[in-house]
């Protein structure tokens, strides 16, 4: 059995922040862009802060019933929000606060996981991680309480991977006189396997990936190494630039130095935001990539449209400034800046087609990873695909997008 070690970690880590900043105040705006958020408020309502990713998380592992017991208690507190419109925005580590509740969620399993023995005790370890990267999320720089809940995320996780059957291998790269942390999962060390490197967006977190390895690549003898993005967990100390692939581009170029994997067979794979990554790596890095899938990735209509962007809820436009390191915003100058990510703006999406084959994937209504975005990636991807999923069976629609993608990736890999 495992030793109870994270309460007492827990508490040490909390015992000062009763008085944390709330996360919705972190990011500050001037006067002209806190109208444009109050306009967004008042034209899209929505009672919570944080956009709630029950799809997600129930994929990622939390069970659905856990999920709403949570919300409900932050729903239902006495503790009154910091700000009447979002039911998440108690201020300090106290009953109602969405690190405090979720924290509590992870410490539970954390207790289940100290009866039990190897891998079952390892998947307890694994979902407490989940509900402590849930409570920090969408963690952003300067919120106190999201970075407490990282230690105790990671900590789970570590706790997690000794416990599993499965091998990790924690790698720290070298890059620009510091080190890229990244996590690498194997079925096995037999010998050299392919690897997917997996992106997770700009809201989420590496560990939360672990289900995709576990039920997914594991079963078809295919590593995976998951890498934060700039401005974000293991990376927070680089922000985001237009060069966004930089740090995974610098994985890629270590990994004939890393003897698990195959270097030769070397697949990507990038959520949201990591989809703008890992095409940007399809297109610079084609002679060491095999094949690319994106979900949902912003690559040029909403970067580019000022009104999208400036019609987008706080939480994603704080998230933004955090990953870009940007304290006090004017959502106007940001919406150019924004222009840079482009990837046609950058040249890529124009001349030349890649010869990595990209799996480009949609949700129909999405405002971020349009249509348009999907077609245009495949056009200039030498047999690349779009595909569009319905929106009314979205869980569903998340198991096909994955099916797909690990398809997609196992053809490639395996050729």
């Amino acid at each position: 059995m495992l030793e109870p070690s994270s309460n007492n970690l827990s508490e040490s880590l909390f015992k000062t922040h009763h008085h944390a900043q709330e996360t919705s105040s972190v990011v500050t705006y001037l006067a002209n862009s806190q109208e444009q958020l109050e306009t967004n408020q008042v034209q899209r309502p929505s009672a919570w802060y944080r956009a709630l990713r029950r799809v997600q998380w129930i994929w990622q592992g939390l069970d659905p019933i856990e999920i709403e017991s949570v919300l409900a208690r932050i729903a239902s507190s006495s503790n009154k929000p910091n700000n009447p419109n979002w039911l998440d925005t108690i201020a300090g580590y106290r009953p109602g606060n969405w690190s405090y509740e979720w924290t509590i969620q992870g410490m539970e399993h954390q207790k289940k996981a100290t009866l039990l023995k190897g891998e079952e005790a390892s998947d307890e370890l694994f979902i407490a991680s989940l509900c402590f990267s849930v409570a920090s999320y969408p963690h952003l720089k300067g919120d106190s309480l999201s970075i407490q809940a990282q230690l105790l995320a990671n900590k789970a996780y570590s706790e997690a991977m000794e416990a599993s059957p499965h091998i990790t291998k924690v790698l720290n790269i070298p890059y620009k006189n510091k080190k890229i942390v990244a996590n690498l999962h194997l079925p096995h060390t037999d010998r050299s396997l392919p690897v997917v490197i997996v992106s997770a967006g700009i809201d989420s977190l590496q560990t939360d990936m672990w289900r995709l390895f576990r039920d997914y690549l594991a079963k078809h003898e295919i590593g995976m190494l998951t890498v934060d993005m700039p401005g974000i967990g293991a990376n927070i100390h680089w922000g985001l630039t237009e060069d966004s692939s930089c740090l995974h581009q610098a994985i890629l170029n270590e990994l004939p130095n890393i003897p698990w994997v195959d270097h030769y067979k070397v697949g990507l794979l990038g959520f949201r935001f990591g989809g703008n990554v890992m095409t940007r790596l399809a297109f610079i890095e084609q002679g060491k990539v095999k094949a690319c899938v994106t979900l949902g990735a912003p690559i040029h209509d909403f970067l580019i449209d000022n009104n999208k962007f400036k019609q987008m809820p706080k939480m994603y436009l704080d998230t933004l400034a955090s990953r870009v390191g940007k304290k006090s915003v004017d959502i106007q100058s940001f919406a150019k800046q924004m222009k840079a990510w482009s990837l046609k703006s950058q040249g890529l999406l124009s001349s030349r087609k890649t010869t990595v084959p990209i799996l480009a994937i949609g949700l129909e209504g999405d405002p971020v990873g349009s249509k348009q975005d999907n077609l245009s990636v495949a056009s200039f991807s030498s047999g690349g695909k779009a595909m569009q999923l319905r929106t009314k069976s979205i869980y569903q629609g998340y198991e096909q997008a994955l099916n797909s993608s690990i398809d997609w990736l196992k053809d490639a890999l395996n050729k």
